[in-house]
């Protein structure tokens, strides 16, 4: 009997080496991606250092910007107030992490006469109770609600021992859906959106110390957009769904223009191809954004600003230009200082932190050293 003819794979194992029938397809996806170095830096405000007696008075002081606070009636300053703030700047949008004990709280008619602040703050409640009033009409919020509030209307409340997530977003940025926004002012959001908003939330937080510079345009975009959606009555699920079909097209848009500012020819018309959607639509996306040809345009120069902001990249400015889509030069050196504030040469010899990649109207220097600096700033 001759001996058995060995199976070709075996023979491959023992040979060491391994026979494929179709070659291996190169996935792009398999590339490095371009490191991104994170950009945010906290701003932290605590009283624990402070003696008990001065506690109080240094949470009502960093406060005051935004509201009068007062101790409860059976506590004094010699109790203390351990309290602390905890804010992050992403440029359109600002992130506190808040933890505060009991006090009453007021913004008053004459606070909001004297305040450019008008914002839009929303608030997921962690620990503890509270209670605000507006216009006469009391909203009370537990642990896991989420509040909506305007700043640019009077309201006043109290609060037990408590810790929040408040996101602050310039009123600019609901434009197209005031309505709405002015219908729901002080109130607590709830079912399925509310718990996804809160979701979100906490994975944004999660996230804070790691974001880059690329990062911050598209988290405040998404947050936005998480916020509409949550807008909607309970019942009104259709609107719901179109609203985060919304998000969804907008996302593989986003995607799309990020992998393709190299394109020089990179437009409305060559995405509308890629996505299968009409101009209006498209436009339709882009519009609280400024515009489509704008998103692309500010995706070029914060592209731009990460790689002459990186010690380890070489290349000349001119070739940095041309690799994210900008044919001219002097194009580019004119649209990257009115949006930064400072020419390209100027952040590529600036020291590393010094320019943050913000739009001119935040960076426009050490000023913002303060809370209230960022919360004006907001809305520029």
């Amino acid at each position: 009997m001759g001996k058995q003819e060995e199976a070709p794979g075996k023979l491959a194992q023992q040979s060491g080496r391994e026979r494929r029938r179709w070659p291996r397809d190169t996935d792009p996806r398999d590339k490095a991606a371009p490191l991104r170095l994170p950009i945010l830096e906290p701003l932290v405000f605590s009283t624990r250092l402070l003696a008990l007696e001065d506690q109080f008075p240094a949470w009502q002081l960093y406060m005051a910007p935004l509201l009068d606070a007062r101790l409860p009636d059976d506590k004094s300053l010699r109790d203390g107030f351990l309290a602390q703030h905890v804010a992050w700047n992403l440029g359109r949008m600002i992130i506190v992490q808040q933890d505060t004990p009991a006090h009453s709280y007021v913004r008053s008619a004459a606070k909001l006469r004297s305040s450019s602040i008008d914002h839009w703050c929303i608030v997921l409640r962690r620990r503890g109770l509270s209670w605000t009033e507006v216009d006469g009409r009391v909203v009370e919020s537990q642990p896991g609600a989420v509040e909506l509030r305007s700043l640019g209307y009077p309201f006043r409340g109290r609060t037990t021992d408590s810790e929040c997530l408040c996101l602050y977003l310039p009123r600019d940025l609901f434009t197209d859906v005031l309505a709405p926004f002015d219908a729901r002012n002080n109130s607590v959001l709830s079912g399925n959106f509310a718990t996804l908003l809160a979701d979100y939330m906490n994975a944004v937080e999660a996230r804070l110390r790691s974001l880059s510079a690329e990062d911050l345009p598209q988290v405040v975009q998404a947050t936005r957009d998480m916020i509409v959606a949550g807008l909607g009555s309970p019942g009104d699920h259709k609107a719901a769904f179109e609203q985060l079909t919304g998000v969804a097209l907008m996302e593989r848009a986003r995607r799309y223009i990020q992998s393709h500012l190299d394109g020089p020819d990179l437009g409305p018309e060559k995405i509308c191809r890629a996505l299968g959607v009409s101009r209006s639509r498209l436009y339709q996306l882009f519009e609280p954004s400024g515009g489509v040809v704008h998103y692309i345009q500010r995706r070029r120069l914060l592209a731009a600003h990460v790689a002459l902001s990186d010690h380890v990249d070489i290349r000349r400015i001119v070739d940095i230009a041309e690799a994210v889509g900008f044919s001219s030069s002097a194009n580019f050196s004119r649209a990257f200082s009115k949006e930064f504030g400072y020419s390209p040469r100027e952040a590529r010899n600036a020291e590393s932190g010094r320019y943050p990649a913000y739009p001119a109207s935040f960076a426009e220097g050490e000023k913002a050293v303060s809370f209230e600096d960022w919360l004006k700033a907001l809305g520029s």
